[in-house]
């Protein structure tokens, strides 16, 4: 029998081995160990075959198969595969990245285990003379553990572990392997643990909404912030929990995760475990393997979470859908909230997209019918929405970012004994130091980048290739030692107002000031104390967090998104700036949202904060389909990068042309560029892309592997890095 193996490589093939002799045939989706080149590879066993292409002597023979059943689930192995074809992505890649680190590596799946020792059954201390006393006390220290004892605690309590060998083959001591169980809560008394809140009219038909839903349902949950979407989402999960099933849910980030599982352990008897890259590969493997087991009943991560197995799956839920951080950006790039939608609908269930600011995406699916839409317009409680201002600030003189009127509100609010949020998506000191004489800019080497100045600890930094330097004395154009900073970053905005608000404590949340371990939590805490302060920090402040004691929040810089050269620019600044501006007011204290601006007059600045996100949304998506783009096309990036200008872009020019001359586009495909990415070099690298637009799926999907193809064969592939992006979320 053939073995066709997927094995992790940049080839979109599979590889022929034989059977190994003397051994029952493997099934699809077992892991196993090959030879491959010069090395052994783990691979993932897609189909037994009797023929193959090549000649059988030539087929070298399995080393081993590392499973007795296979780790991927059918459907998991079906939507990995369905992943792989859609993306353009190598199949034993992507099998890859769907495993925990530890099963890559050919571990074996199975929960961490401890050896333990234990007396047998019929032993007693006569059985052992005065004589061999040391023997006698470390039977003793057995028998005080009748549920078993490891070598090191008996080593820790005095015993001599080298001795158990002897007690072992006298019968009277035994090993046995042990894995900590995963907590049963008692069920008798029901799933929760606390009583669920009271549900106002809309969110109690939301929850219906999603009770009511059998089979495949994809449901988009719209919620203003703090409407309670997640007290939708805990009191559907429990449906899910008293019919015996499983809830995954989706959060786009780790620093979510940690406040989503307590609250969900607060909530529910059963077992919830988290799934996220910031936990080691052996807790990975061990939640992987409880959700298999159906052990896990709720299961929380962030997108790789996706491809965990369920074995009795009832809902999907995906928080913050629009969230740019469910799409991988590199390798295999897929889109988590999408694969949510496919696995659901393998296997018949519910999946609900919550979110203040869904993706025009989602949206028009709703409109065309597709998904169920459910809305929740006011906010839990006695909260009211915050009041929106637009902040002209042309022909003012700011103070790192910061008007004079803008100032003035934070010492009244503060003054108030209520707390302030300033969001700045710049982290760093300035994002530039330039030559005062000459107007140089210090820029990056290896990127079409300025260099930010960050003062804690003080070095330019390059955010797009983390290249770092110690700052400069002088101007390398002109020598001169005028280097100044323009335009301000979070650390900057932190100096200031802690020069104008010296008594009142500055919390600085971006991704240099929460490095440390437990950093987001303890800020976290301090603000929930509620004694006045004021919140600086990047968009990790925008997501989730609740804050009641917050009145104010102010974005400092709401122009930044309105002119972006990506078609999606707009879209992503009016939802950044509605989540931002959902921290405010989510409790008693009315909120007020100040966005200064350059272009108060901007028209969708102000029907978004005027008219709200649906018109907004509205009018996007009128403006989209009449410029031809998603959702009512559909995109694929080709993008190409290589050490020397020109090549990679004369790389996609000669694709285009194969493509054309060999007539693989079929209709209505179109095909843009190639062109310079916008910013062309980055990393040291010079890049290119090529745009792939259709109206019809199908028919790009046609094309792409075909496209595939010729860029393997290509003569210059070696020389060029590339990599195909089907629905691209940006064009950087």
């Amino acid at each position: 029998m053939i073995y066709r193996v997927a094995i992790p490589t940049p080839l979109h093939r599979l590889f022929d081995y034989r059977q190994p002799l003397n051994e029952p045939p493997a099934q699809p989706g077992c892991r196993v160990r090959v030879p491959f080149g010069r090395r052994e590879a783990i691979g993932i066993l897609v189909s037994i075959e009797t023929t193959s292409e090549f000649p059988l002597d030539k087929l070298k023979p399995v080393s081993e198969v590392l499973d007795q059943t296979p780790v991927f689930s059918d459907d998991l192995f079906a939507l990995t595969r369905w992943a792989a074809s859609y993306y353009q992505h190598p199949l034993g890649d992507a099998l890859q990245q769907a495993l925990p680190v530890l099963l890559r590596q050919g571990q074996p799946a199975r929960f961490a285990h401890q050896t333990l020792w234990h007396t047998a059954p019929d032993a007693t201390l006569e059985a052992i003379t005065a004589r061999a006393f040391r023997q006698r006390e470390l039977l003793q220290l057995l028998l005080e553990h009748p549920g078993g004892i490891s070598a090191d605690a008996l080593r820790a309590e005095g015993g001599d572990p080298a001795l158990l060998k002897s007690l072992q083959q006298k019968g009277l001591a035994q090993s046995f392997e042990h894995h900590p169980d995963l907590p049963h809560a008692d069920l008798t008394d029901g799933v929760i643990r606390e009583a669920p809140l009271t549900l106002h009219d809309e969110q109690a038909q939301a929850v219906e909404a999603i009770r009511a839903a059998r089979g495949f349902s994809p449901l988009l949950l719209e919620g203003v912030t703090g409407s309670g979407k997640t007290e939708v989402y805990l009191q559907a999960i429990q449906s899910c929990l008293e019919r015996g099933q499983q809830a995954l849910v989706l959060v786009p980030e780790i620093g979510l995760t940690p406040q989503t599982l307590s609250r969900f352990k607060a909530r529910f008897r059963v077992p919830v475990l988290a799934l996220h890259s910031g936990m080691t590969d052996r807790q990975r493997l061990d939640a992987w393997l409880w959700a298999r087991e159906g052990s896990a009943r709720i299961l929380i991560g962030t997108r790789s979470a996706i491809f965990t197995p369920l074995s009795r799956p009832g809902l999907i839920i995906v928080d913050e859908e629009h969230d740019s951080s469910f799409k991988q950006q590199d390798g295999f790039r897929y889109h988590a909230r999408d694969l949510a939608i496919f696995r659901a609908n393998q296997l018949k269930i519910p999946v609900v997209l919550g979110s203040a600011t869904p993706s025009l995406e989602s949206l028009q699916n709703t409109r065309s019918g597709r998904y169920q839409h459910l809305h929740l317009t006011r906010r839990a409680g006695n909260a009211t929405p915050p009041v929106f201002k637009l902040l002209d600030i042309r022909q003012q003189t700011l103070d790192a970012g910061l008007s004079a009127a803008l100032i003035s509100q934070i010492r009244s609010h503060l003054e108030q004994g209520t707390q302030v949020l300033l969001f700045l998506n710049r982290r760093g000191f300035s994002p530039a130091l330039i030559c005062h004489d000459c107007g140089t800019p210090v820029d990056c080497t290896r990127c079409d980048a300025r260099m930010t100045l960050h003062r804690q600890p003080p070095h330019l930094h390059c955010h797009h290739c983390d290249r770092q330097t110690p700052i400069p004395r002088a101007c390398a154009q002109c020598g001169s030692s005028q280097l100044r900073p323009a335009g301000s970053g979070t650390e900057r905005v932190e100096d200031r107002l802690q020069v104008h608000f010296p008594d009142t404590p500055v919390l600085r949340v971006d991704r240099d000031s929460t490095q440390r371990k437990h950093a987001l939590e303890r800020i976290m805490q301090q603000v929930h104390q509620g004694e006045p302060c004021i919140l600086v920090g990047t968009q990790m402040l925008a997501k989730g967090h609740h804050f009641p004691k917050v009145t104010l929040v102010a974005v400092l810089d709401a122009d930044a998104g309105l002119f972006s050269a990506d078609f999606r620019g707009m879209e992503k600044t009016a939802q950044l700036i509605l989540q931002v501006a959902g921290r405010a007011g989510r409790a008693d204290h009315p909120g007020e949202v100040v966005l200064q601006t350059l272009h108060a007059e901007h028209p969708m600045l102000n029907t978004l904060v005027h008219a709200g996100y649906e018109a907004f949304a509205s009018e996007e998506l009128r403006l989209r389909h009449a410029g031809y783009l998603p959702p009512f096309s559909h995109h694929a990036l080709i993008r190409a990068e290589a050490n020397r200008q020109g090549l990679a872009e004369s790389f996609l020019i000669s694709l285009r042309e194969l493509a054309q001359q060999q007539q693989l586009l079929p209709q209505g495909v179109q095909c843009i560029g190639p062109f310079p990415a916008v910013m062309e070099k980055r990393a040291g690298l010079f890049r290119a892309q090529m745009l792939m637009q259709s109206p019809h799926r199908p028919a790009l999907q046609h094309a792409l592997p075909l496209l595939t193809g010729l860029m393997q064969a290509h003569p210059e592939a070696r020389r060029v890095r590339w990599s195909i992006d089907v629905d691209p979320i940006d064009s950087y």
